[in-house]
């Protein structure tokens, strides 16, 4: 299955049915009056979210979607037959865009939540409604109403609690190996991981969070290198961020310097989003003496001028992994009931997230833009700097997983 993030549909609501002009013709009653029915209501479109499906390959090869129109109405004041509503489904974590306006019509978050995205048209008046004291036969009858057309952008974003962010071959598929069933693909080469992998941690009976492998990110990133933004906007919808660093890179790079990489990436792509709460993960720890591993932790930190939580794993061996996972899940649980009991840091929360959500798509559409500006001007022969790969090109034939543990 292809890992589709992105696509444009159009849907067209259903027409209203017309009324009519008729009149009771019955034996022995010559001027039975006006008896015309109204018009159908035409059908509705509406988005639904499903967590049986990941991804939005089916809407690049179907893109329009019409409901039907009302039925015409009939005589003795039959109202015609209202056209049944018709549904799309998307993933959980969708976002629907009106294209010509730009505005968001509706965020889908949660399995079975559902969004009417065009308004069938109401149907026609019959003849009926017409008659008065003064016109007692009338001829007159409305049209239906048109249904709503438009055009919108579905952007999928995964859901999770915890987002898994760092330079290729950090070990962060490794990582959700060890506390989840998903199994993304490992190798010892860069960009090993192509879409964003989701894995259940469960930590205990009834105790669990989702984690999200974002595809390695690198310098350049929050201008289209590498994966460029089309994974890093992904981070959008989680609580918090673990940064896995590599502490003995095999080409022999500085981990410092690498996590800067990253921390600088997530500024520049959105400042939101680097203040999402991080933990700092000194990975592969099993290549370096035990006694040395202090002096390695406090380096780093003081390097980097770390201020939050810090640990040491070993993803291969899983050394630590433990101590981070029951860290996460108590920190999640915590904020959770935060937002139960305290209605204001909850508000405050949806506020922040939403700011997020807007800051992220506005950033990401920017830099769309801008590529898709430098592959016309290189088109047309024009010179265009710092021209980057083809890094939104939609048509990779690669899978995204979601795998409760």
């Amino acid at each position: 299955m292809r890992f589709i993030d992105e696509a444009i549909v159009t849907v067209k609501a259903g027409d209203g049915g017309n009324g009519i002009v008729s009149f009771r013709r019955e034996k022995y009653v010559p001027k039975g009056g006006p008896d015309g029915g109204d018009g159908g209501k035409g059908g509705d479109v509406y988005v639904i979210a499903d967590d049986n499906t990941n991804t939005l390959v089916d809407y690049r090869f179907t893109r329009r979607f019409e409901a039907k129109r009302g039925e015409n109405g009939g005589s003795k004041n039959c109202s015609g037959r209202g056209a049944d509503d018709i549904y799309l489904t998307v993933p959980i974590g969708t976002t629907v865009v009106d294209v010509e306006t730009d505005s968001v019509i509706g965020d889908l978050t949660a399995k079975g939540q559902t969004l009417l995205v065009a308004k069938g048209g109401d149907g026609g008046l019959g003849n009926t409604h017409f008659k008065s004291s003064t016109n007692q036969a009338p001829r007159r009858a409305t049209s239906g109403f048109a249904g709503e057309l438009k055009q919108l952008k579905l952007e999928l974003k995964v859901v999770a609690d915890v987002g898994l962010i760092g330079l290729p071959n950090a070990g962060k598929s490794t990582f959700i190996r060890q506390v989840s069933a998903a199994r993304p693909k490992v190798a010892n080469y860069p960009f090993t991981t192509l879409v964003p992998n989701l894995g259940v941690v469960d930590v205990g009976r009834h105790r669990s969070f989702v984690m999200a492998d974002i595809p390695g990110l690198i310098a350049g990133a929050s201008q289209g290198a590498g994966l460029g933004i089309r994974f890093l906007k992904h981070v959008a919808r989680t609580r918090r961020l673990l940064h896995l660093v590599d502490v003995q890179p095999i080409d022999g790079s500085d981990p410092i310097s690498n996590a800067r990489v990253i921390l600088h990436e997530l500024a520049a792509f959105s400042p939101e989003l680097a203040d999402l709460p991080q933990i700092l993960i000194l990975n592969k720890i099993d290549q370096i003496p035990e006694e040395a591993r202090e002096a390695m932790r406090a380096r780093i930190v003081e390097g980097l001028d770390w201020q939050g939580e810090v640990f040491m794993t070993s993803t291969l061996t899983g050394e630590g992994v433990d101590a981070v996972v029951w860290h996460l899940m108590n920190a999640i649980e915590a904020e959770r009931e935060r937002e139960q009991e305290d209605p204001e840091y909850a508000a405050a929360q949806r506020e922040r997230f939403l700011r997020l959500e807007a800051e992220v798509r506005q950033n990401s559409e920017a830099q769309k833009q801008a590529y898709r500006a430098q592959r016309k001007a290189q088109r047309e022969g024009v010179q265009a700097d710092d021209l980057g790969d083809d890094d939104f090109d939609d048509d990779d034939g690669v899978e995204v997983v979601y795998a409760p543990y």
